[in-house]
């Protein structure tokens, strides 16, 4: 499934993907690992190839199971960053985690937000999921700002819920179920961007 918005979009990851995700991902070593997860097996941060074709490999095993939903995330055509939709948990729960990155020379210019805002959309009303979680370290601003742009509910701190950057660590669980969004975040989000550039106050909670 490819989904666009204006100059942004996400479209399925593909192997042939590598190189450019490669560069990007080297370039911006610094600005990514402090948020990364720990992963001696796969390191992504290596100059070979393999890292990549083993997660792309292994996230695209879990989107035909039902799992995942691995997209890049693209402005002008050109790749900007990764979003994934994983942890996908059917039956009563209908649950998944979001997690994502931009390439640092365009964070921004609301690439992230409205990549973000696409997938939960995807998520809520056609794949037919009811919650979406987003755990973010307290120290990364950054991210934070994405999933309060869009409305997503703050629930609490996990204590050292996953290994990040070489160590167990923190992370605040924001989350959204579609009844707190039955019009859909990217229309929140387009009337939050009109009431900003116009200097006006939005009717929409953001």
């Amino acid at each position: 499934m490819t989904l666009t918005e204006g100059p942004v979009g996400l479209r399925p990851l593909r192997l042939r993907d590598v190189r450019v995700w490669r560069e990007t991902r080297l370039r911006n070593a610094n600005w990514l690992r402090p948020w990364e997860p720990s992963n001696p097996e796969t390191p992504l941060f290596r100059t070979g190839l393999g890292p990549y074709v083993a997660m792309a490999a292994s996230l695209r095993r879990e989107a035909r199971q039902g799992l995942a939903l691995p997209w890049v995330m693209t402005h002008e055509g050109a790749f900007a960053g990764q979003l994934t939709v994983g942890a996908i948990v059917w039956g009563s729960a209908r649950s998944a985690q979001i997690g994502y990155w931009v390439d640092g020379a365009l964070a921004g210019r609301g690439i992230t937000p409205t990549a973000v805002a696409m997938a939960v959309d995807h998520c809520f009303f056609t794949t037919g999921l009811h919650r979406v979680e987003a755990n973010i370290r307290p120290e990364n601003h950054a991210s934070r700002r994405v999933v309060e742009k869009l409305g997503f509910r703050e629930e609490g701190i996990r204590r050292r819920h996953l290994h990040i950057d070489g160590a167990w660590r923190d992370h605040i669980c924001y989350a959204l179920t579609v009844e707190d969004a039955p019009r859909g975040l990217l229309v929140r989000w387009r009337r939050s961007r009109e009431a900003a550039s116009s200097g006006g106050a939005s009717h929409e909670e953001v």
